[in-house]
């Protein structure tokens, strides 16, 4: 009869390689996201239309630029164009978009006016 040698045992696979990959990888992902949000726009819903009082504040924007009644204007002096028109703070600013126009300039115009303390922001469509 014909003898080959002792059998050798099995060898099990190491895992310890792969945890080792497996745990760089969730440090890395842990590190690269972003747990925090950088900024949200404080927004409020209103169901009805109520009455409105005072001189027209419409600010429009779009791809062409910032207006307020229909006057161009920037929006970084958007908040001084409106001074005339507000008796304070609390006083309503309507906002439209005009065609083509993205978020961002809404986000910066309501962030411009925030900035200046008027908060009673309307977004028509």
């Amino acid at each position: 009869m014909i003898t080959f040698g002792a059998d050798r045992p099995r060898r099990r696979p190491n895992l310890t390689p792969m945890i080792d990959v497996v745990f760089l990888l969730l440090v890395f992902f842990m590190i690269a996201s972003r747990f925090g949000s950088e900024g949200a726009l404080p927004l409020t819903e209103s169901s009805g239309g109520g009455a409105y009082s005072g001189p027209p504040r419409l600010v429009e924007f779009g791809a062409e630029g910032f207006s307020l009644n229909g006057i161009a204007v920037s929006v970084d002096a958007l908040a001084e164009a409106l001074a005339p028109l507000m008796s304070g703070p609390e006083d309503v600013i309507v906002l439209r978009a005009r065609d083509a126009a993205d978020l961002q300039s809404l986000i910066a115009v309501m962030e411009s006016l925030r900035a200046a303390g008027l908060t009673r922001l309307v977004l028509v469509e």
